[in-house]
């Protein structure tokens, strides 16, 4: 399948960089709706060691063809050195919430 549609999830530190980055996309037009789940613990390999961290996780809904700008966007305001920016392609979606995505993303 070729969908236009996408999930991105991003893992952040804290509540504020979550709300900037969720706000950020929004208002730009790059996500038509972003959840902000709290309660992620991450445990993952980082400069040869095993970390721990208690995080928030986006899950941005999207369109593909804005990817470039979402991704700047995210590193734009992000805090880690290398945060988790990770898109999926949505292939199948209430057509109503689908349109209402496009209309939400630049007008599409």
């Amino acid at each position: 399948m070729n969908s236009k549609y996408q999930v991105v999830f991003c893992t952040c530190p804290d509540s504020d960089t979550a709300n900037l980055i969720a706000t950020t996309l929004v208002d730009r037009e790059l996500a038509a709706c972003v959840n902000i789940l709290p309660g992620v613990r991450s445990i993952y390999r980082w400069q040869n060691k095993r970390e721990t961290s208690d995080e928030l996780l986006l899950i941005i809904k999207s369109l593909i063809e804005v990817y470039p700008a979402l991704q700047a966007s995210i590193l734009e305001v992000h805090p880690y050195e290398l945060p988790e920016i990770i898109a999926l392609p949505i292939a199948a979606g209430l057509p109503a919430y689908l349109n209402w995505m496009d209309e939400q993303i630049n007008g599409r």
